[in-house]
């Protein structure tokens, strides 16, 4: 598969949800005059910039429905001939992330290294901490008193980090991953640094929030991550996420409705598949069943003491984590030029990004001024 952000036309059969026509989607496409917020409903597209020019504005104004849009067609026909190009589905929301949501996992990658693969040690040793709690690390719920009870029985075996502090302790941890209108859509390009060595994509689920912190609808997102860096100091966590094009998200915001709602989020399952060049292939899996702070909780403490008057999407945190060698035993999985990324889930679609550097990704260059002088050009907005 090829894909480019210049040459990628969007299928809709194959990368929408099988019951896209019975949902109310929220994106944006370019006509060829620039970026237009639409809203699709019942299959068929709708210019919503006369009532509207930015999505932002869109969600704010609660104008999530085809009233006083101007209907173009049906989706599927919009974009069969690649003149519409599908661009991320959000413009001036902040991009936030949140890391390390699934307590789970975090805890028995530390059961894992202290047991040094082995099996048996690793059991004895959960069993320790199991009997510490008076339960299983499974049920353990962040911020309680047994993640508490679990936080001093890990303290006492060695094992405590900054990582497992935001797994299970009661602050999640919740960080900006990308400037506003920075972000890639469906069939772009997506970076990772050029002296990165260690790295991989994170599958995602992401809300997107009103300025009033109500989740008005969902998305798949690629929360590129260098492992090197981060690894090397969390204190390079902002040079490990926030790079030019490491940050896709679409194909579009499902909206919540009687048909889709958080619950479905709750229960999302994502699949992950990497095609390489070379032939290398990776599949994975994420379950937001397995997460650890419910969904709306992490919008309430990505709102704790900050306000976001344009809105924000936020990224929900992954249980993908690839382990499968790529090239010399032992080395794992990293990233070469050219691989294909396929994030999926049955209620938010496909979304397809191929990889290159972040030096030779296009260079980012709407930003929020040439964005405003684009929707003055228009009429959209007056200066």
């Amino acid at each position: 598969m090829h894909l480019s952000s210049d040459a990628a036309v969007f299928d809709v059969a194959a990368n929408l949800p099988a019951d896209w026509r019975e949902g109310r989607f929220l994106g944006r496409i370019d006509f060829g005059d620039g970026p237009c917020p639409v809203l699709i409903a019942q299959g068929v597209v709708y210019d919503m910039s006369a009532v509207q020019p930015t999505v932002s504005l869109l969600v704010e104004a609660g104008s999530l429905t085809a009233e006083g849009g101007r209907a173009i067609g049906t989706l599927d026909t919009v974009l069969a001939d690649g003149a519409a190009r599908m661009l991320t589905p959000i413009d001036l929301q902040c991009v936030k992330a949140c890391g390390v949501t699934f307590a789970t996992s975090a805890v028995e990658r530390v059961l894992e290294e202290r047991a040094r693969g082995d099996a048996a040690a690793a059991q004895d040793f959960r069993t320790r901490l199991e009997g510490r709690i008076g339960g299983s690390i499974r049920s353990v719920v962040p911020g309680s008193r047994e993640a508490a009870d679990l936080k001093a029985a890990l303290i006492d075996e060695g094992v405590w980090s900054q990582y497992l502090e935001v797994a299970i302790g009661p602050d999640a941890e919740v960080f900006t991953k990308a400037p506003v209108l920075s972000t890639m859509g469906w069939g772009a390009d997506i970076g990772v640094r050029s002296d990165s060595t260690w790295n991989n994509p994170e599958p995602e689920v992401v809300l997107l929030v009103a300025p009033d912190g109500e989740a008005v609808g969902a998305t798949l997102g690629n929360d590129v991550n260098l492992r090197d860096f981060e690894g090397r100091s969390a204190l390079l966590l902002g040079k490990a996420k926030d790079n030019n094009a490491s940050c896709s998200l679409g194909p579009l915001v499902r909206l919540f409705d009687d048909g889709f709602t958080i619950d479905d989020v709750r229960a999302a399952e994502l699949s992950l598949t990497i095609v390489g060049t070379d032939d290398y292939r990776l599949e994975g899996t994420s379950s937001m069943r397995e997460i650890s702070r419910d969904p709306l909780d992490l919008v309430r403490q990505t709102l704790s003491e900050h306000q976001y008057p344009d809105g924000f999407a936020l990224f929900l945190g992954t249980l993908f984590a690839p382990t499968q060698d790529r090239d010399e035993p032992g080395r794992g999985f990293t990233h070469k030029v050219g691989d294909v990324v396929t994030i999926a889930s049955d209620r938010l679609g496909v979304l397809v990004n191929r990889v290159v550097t972040s030096r030779d990704a296009p260079p980012w260059t709407e930003g929020i001024g040439a964005t405003l002088k684009g929707l003055v050009a228009r009429g959209l907005v007056r200066s």
